[in-house]
């Protein structure tokens, strides 16, 4: 991948004693930052001028995604999905049965996005670094407070997994999938429901349809924190229902654009809302407690 030499790599050191261990942090390649405590010095290298401390890890071309990811510690198959406008963060060394890893493993973001690895300061030494050689933070680094940022331009969409070079046989990797969230065409819906990754661009059609019935606390979003469907369509004069699954959890529902809620947190199975649509539009609802998770829907009024 082509490397712009106008972009800059910043690295920011948590006090004179650490500099001699974060210095060689500073890595060339495509936009990118180490940081450490607040109110530290900073030193600014032409990327251009740099190599990485190290080659870049390799892995097997015909190694699918799943198959790299098998053994990634703390991965369950899920993908963290971020909105547009958002700042991601992963933690480096988070402790998993015995073992340490990034929190989330795996992360989609649509292009320019900055995603941060934030260093939680368990685990020893730990660095970050993309197998194809997109991005390197450079040396390894122990101490918390340590922080790298890259940022994914528009023509750098793909699929980039990432290890911890010290840890990596023990299984700490990961992965960020850049690619253009899903649609529906329509972008008042989209900008809201983005941030579920339960939400694949489906309007699930329910017109001509005097009731119909949303899961609240269906899989999803790390955990029982979706909606299901998502994105609903139906008629005006439907009535639709809010039914809470086994076992899911605390949630609300409450919508943005008209004045309609649960009267409080429930979290007995059953239904718990219902409503009758009468006028066109569209309405964007959310579940309180899990919202910035990608606890949203929305529903298409015609």
């Amino acid at each position: 991948m082509k490397q712009s030499p106008t972009r800059r790599r910043y690295l920011k050191t948590a006090g004179l004693a650490s500099l001699a261990v974060t210095a060689g942090c500073t890595t060339s390649g495509n936009s990118g930052q180490v940081a450490g405590g607040a109110g530290d010095k900073s030193t600014e290298t032409d990327t251009e001028t740099q190599s990485p401390t190290t080659d870049a890890p390799q892995s097997t071309p015909e190694e699918s995604l799943e198959e790299w990811l098998a053994d990634a510690n703390g991965y369950d198959g899920e993908v963290i999905r971020h909105g547009k406008g958002s700042k991601p963060t992963i933690w480096v060394g988070n402790p998993v049965d015995d073992e340490w890893a990034f929190d989330p493993p795996v992360i989609e973001v649509p292009p320019e996005t900055f995603v941060e690895w934030d260093w939680t300061g368990h685990g020893g030494q730990h660095n970050v670094v993309a197998l194809d050689g997109t991005f390197d933070s450079g040396r390894t680094n122990a101490q918390k407070g340590t922080s790298y940022e890259y940022l994914f331009l528009p023509e750098e969409t793909g699929v980039y997994r990432f290890v911890s070079e010290p840890h990596r046989d023990e299984g700490m990797k990961g992965a960020v999938i850049v690619k253009e969230p899903p649609t529906t065409g329509i972008e008042e819906v989209d900008e809201w429901v983005q941030l579920s990754n339960t939400f694949d661009g489906t309007i699930t059609d329910k017109t001509n349809t005097d009731t119909t019935t949303i899961t609240t606390g269906a899989e999803g979003n790390r955990g029982t924190f979706a909606f299901d469907p998502v994105v609903l369509k139906i008629s005006s004069g439907t009535t639709v229902q809010w039914e809470w699954a086994e076992d899911s959890g605390p949630h609300t529902v409450a919508f943005e654009d008209i004045d309609v809620r649960t009267d409080e947190v429930y979290t007995e199975a059953g239904v718990h809302l219902e409503y009758t649509f009468e006028e066109k539009g569209i309405y964007r609802y959310a579940c309180e407690p899990h919202e910035s998770l990608g606890g949203r829907g929305a529903i298409i009024v015609e």
